[in-house]
């Protein structure tokens, strides 16, 4: 491991310790109990915070520092546990980072509630750090909120479709998941005081490492070690979710492999001792290394969007994309 690197890791576990510190005291004397504190151990789990952290970084590419934006990363982190809380509802999932999720934990009435003033706190929040440029900045949070909310639709619709492309699944996952990524990177951009050509370029930073991260978490789920990723591999599968790998094995598989495909589709999934089978017709269709060529293709289109931003502040977003894609769980 080279200087640069343990320089990089320090920073983001200090600044991820900072981020977990201040989540911790964010809803402190707020009253009444009962919604406060569901909410606060929602904030409390554990996260790699990498939404805030991109907000950081972004304002300090462009010449701010962190202390004029731990607000708005503070935000962004509310946010994405608002879409998780939800998330877990739709999904009626029992747990979430090793923890029991809140409707379960609680019940339906205090998830929802808890999730509905995450988004009214990360708000409060944000406007704390604006000046002068409040309008957009909210802007560029309710994009990204709106954007959130019609992928998740998106991704729903997919359930009852028996024909997704991968244009569609991109799309999805650019609203999903990559929408979030580039509006913390814009907003860190504009509250550093970036120029708009630094902001774009930030913002597209974030949309395609949007996508990769997301690929990559298709991928991890059929190739990942179980006892590293924490979770029992081949769940995609076995919930019949239209990922890019099942997508694209769908789109170049015939004979005996398309049925088995179309098989997944037919029964809403595979039983847990299926999921071996399917992993070997991936292999040999090649769908596992389509997906990692995506990946890296969305990766170099990211670190590529970062022309305009000075070499010295471009080396963490290099070992940040690296270390994501590189990543086990």
């Amino acid at each position: 491991m080279g200087n640069g690197e343990k320089k990089f890791i320090l920073l983001y576990e200090k600044e991820k310790g900072k981020i977990d510190d201040l989540l911790k005291n964010a809803f402190k004397g707020r009253k009444p109990l009962t919604l406060y504190n569901p909410g606060a151990y929602i904030l409390n789990s554990k996260g790699k915070r990498l939404r805030p952290l991109l907000v950081l970084l972004s304002s300090r590419a462009v010449g701010g520092n962190f202390d004029q934006v731990y607000n708005a990363a503070l935000a962004v982190e509310m946010l994405h546990n608002f879409t998780l809380v939800h998330d877990d509802i739709i999904d009626n999932a029992e747990k979430r980072r090793g923890r029991m999720t809140l409707h379960k934990k609680y019940d339906m009435n205090t998830a929802i509630l808890t999730g509905d003033i995450l988004l009214a706190v990360a708000y409060e929040f944000l406007l704390k750090d604006c000046n002068g440029n409040a309008k957009s900045v909210m802007n560029s949070f309710t994009k990204g909120l709106m954007e959130v909310c019609e992928g998740q639709s998106m991704d729903t619709d997919f359930e009852s479709k028996h024909k997704v492309s991968i244009n569609e699944y991109i799309l999805m996952i650019k609203k999903k998941t990559a929408a979030m990524a580039e509006m913390c990177c814009r907003i860190g951009a504009i509250l550093g005081g970036g120029t708009k050509r630094e902001i774009e370029a930030l913002a597209n930073y974030g949309l395609n490492l949007g996508i990769a991260f997301q690929i990559q978490d298709d991928l991890l789920d059929i190739t990942a070690d179980e006892n590293i990723f924490g979770k029992s591999i081949g769940g995609d599968l076995v919930e019949g979710k239209k990922t890019y790998l099942f997508i694209r094995a769908l789109e170049i598989s015939a004979g005996d492999d398309r049925k088995r495909m179309q098989n997944v589709i037919l029964k809403n999934g595979v039983r847990w001792n299926q999921v071996k089978l399917y992993k070997e017709l991936y292999v040999r269709l090649g769908v596992l290394e389509d997906a990692k060529n995506k990946i890296k293709y969305y990766s170099d289109k990211a670190l590529n969007s970062l022309a305009d931003i000075k070499e010295t502040d471009r080396e963490i977003f290099f070992w940040l994309t690296d270390q994501l894609i590189k990543r086990t769980r």
